[in-house]
């Protein structure tokens, strides 16, 4: 047991945190354990109608020790004092104010109610307004510094959201310092720094989001800021200019978070990083093969040797930085605003009257309707698929487009919104799930065909997270319209395994972070290939969710 070394990822998603403890020499998950927010799963600080969606620290933190504690109570201290490292990923950008002691705002005593001093979640969208600003403004500047972020600037990253609330909350704006997204600001905490120049920033999070590039000495200068808005003034300075790929050390684990987990007070601390690009490192990315993390929604990431990219800028997507995904490679990463929550929209259609008029029955006892309701929801979303997949398939079925959230890429513009063609009388349930399924897959190809347009070959797929291990309807209709086989990744927390596998790096057990993807990696365990039958049919329906999508948007 002495020559053992173990890791432990944590995860951060939308709706709850999981931990995960690891063997380093053969990636067993020994234990695991998740903790759903309290306050998210309330709906508090969050109004869908204004695309306003906040977190509040205190979720994380107690989510933090929950899980990891409770890795380590399963696993017993024989392993617990042969943990090496801890790694961590979020989702992002989420970014909070803090003070100069690296403090969220939210976690004093006059800011505990105010979403404005929470982390914003990478759905809020309330900064539409400021993200078209930095646009027009960047065209201001002999340089192009939206250049590795696909040239246009999204509501859902850094700058957007801080100008947003630096407009809207003076109170915070007096108090904040700087500015720190969730990934980063983890780490901090738990070395129990009380500094917040001593935070050492990801380039995952400053290069994708932030606009920071190596090409620019960091991020652009102040002036770029304070002529956009004084507000903004200096601010970009507290930032610096260092940042970090995740295989380094942001510290050493504080004698108080040692004690509370039931760790040896000399564990390492990796630098974190985004869900999705940790996740691609978990699922086992390969050069020029597009992992798809898919979840509530998704980042589709590749790697590219540098040499092999060259000068190569491929616009409209979420940026391409050295080192965000695997440290010596350029990383790229594209999306889609809502996927799994483009199913959960139509779950929650669908059900919602249902459930409510049972509960004003007077036929049904409560814990009746409870366990109703628990059955429906588990139940809807097999059923509509298992039904969808015996459809046959007809050229006058409905179309849609997939931005029930707004578009991430290609080209970001989080106004726009869905639609659909094609309904009439016989349109039930089933065909409106299947037309909200091709919708996802055809934004899916619209980023693939984006890649192919720029010169950046795409040689496989790779399918990740909740949505690619529980759908095989799903991923039979992606390898259809992609025309692509898809490879599943076995493990079920592909983005806590590679924070795991950082960790790993971090503590020196592995030299580089793919020799900890080789030794910790699970390999695949399914493989959809392309109904030859099927290709030509979704061929010319990728044609009409083309122009449908150009009507909506012009």
């Amino acid at each position: 047991m002495s020559n053992k070394a173990y890791t432990i990822g944590v995860d951060f998603g939308t709706d709850s945190v999981r931990s995960i403890l690891v063997d380093t020499s053969n990636g067993v998950e020994i234990s695991s354990s998740v903790f759903y927010y309290p306050r998210w799963k309330e709906g508090k600080f969050c109004n869908p109608s204004i695309n306003q969606f906040r977190q509040h620290p205190q979720d994380y933190i107690d989510g933090l020790q929950y899980t990891i504690r409770s890795c380590i109570d399963i696993a017993g201290s024989n392993i617990a004092a042969n943990v090496k490292a801890i790694g961590v990923d979020s989702t992002g950008s989420s970014p909070v104010a803090v003070d100069e002691n690296g403090l969220p705002l939210a976690l004093k005593k006059e800011f505990e109610e105010n979403p404005n001093a929470m982390f914003v979640l990478w759905k809020d969208h309330t900064a539409v307004g400021e993200a078209a600003e930095i646009n027009q403004h960047a065209k201001k500047f002999p340089i192009n510094y939206l250049q590795y972020v696909g040239g246009i600037y999204s509501s859902e990253w850094f700058w957007a959201k801080f100008l947003h609330i630096l407009r809207e909350d003076v109170s915070v704006r007096n108090a904040c310092y700087t500015w720190v997204e969730h990934c980063d600001w983890i780490p901090y905490l738990l070395t129990g720094e009380t500094d917040i120049r001593s935070l050492k920033r990801s380039v995952c999070a400053a290069g994708h989001k932030a606009l920071w590039s190596a090409e620019f000495d960091g991020y652009p200068p102040n002036d770029f800021f304070a002529s956009l808005d004084p507000k903004l003034d200096l601010h970009v300075e507290r930032l610096g200019k260092k940042v970090y790929t995740s295989d380094k050390v942001a510290g050493i684990i504080s004698k108080q978070w040692a004690e509370k987990l039931g760790l040896a007070p000399d564990t390492i601390i990796a630098v974190g990083a985004f869900d999705a690009h940790m996740g691609a490192v978990g699922g086992q990315i390969e050069p020029f093969h597009l992992s798809k993390v898919m979840g509530t929604s998704t980042c589709d990431m590749l790697v590219a040797p540098k040499e092999k990219i060259q000068n190569k800028l491929v616009k409209g997507i979420c940026g391409q930085v050295e080192g965000s995904i695997i440290p010596g490679m350029i990383g790229l990463e594209a999306g889609q605003s809502a996927f799994g929550d483009s199913y959960a929209w139509l779950k929650k259609l669908i059900l919602t009257p249902v459930l409510e008029l049972l509960s004003k029955t007077k036929s049904t006892d409560q814990e009746t309707i409870d366990n109703l309701t628990q059955e429906l929801s588990d139940l809807l979303l097999s059923e509509l698929s298992r039904k969808a997949a015996e459809l046959p398939l007809s050229a006058n079925d409905p179309i849609a487009t997939d931005w029930l959230n707004g578009r991430r890429t290609p080209d970001a513009n989080q106004l726009l919104k869905s639609g659909i063609i094609g309904l009439n009388l016989s349109t039930d349930a089933v065909m409106l799930f299947k037309t909200i399924v091709e919708s996802t897959c055809f934004g899916a190809k619209a980023i693939v065909d984006r890649f192919i347009e720029e010169e950046v070959p795409i040689e496989g797929l790779i399918g990740l997270g909740g949505v690619a291990k529980k759908s095989p309807y799903i991923m039979q209709v992606m390898s259809d319209i992609m025309n692509m086989p898809i490879r599943i990744h076995k493990s079920d927390q592909t983005c806590a395994l590679g924070a795991a596998m950082f960790a790993a790096t971090a503590a020196c057990v592995f030299e580089k972070v793919d020799d900890a993807m080789v030794s910790m990696g699970q390999g695949f365990d399914a493989t959809y290939h392309p109904n030859k039958n099927n290709i030509d049919y979704y061929a010319k329906r990728m044609l009409t969710y083309k122009k449908l999508g150009a009507f909506i948007e012009n």
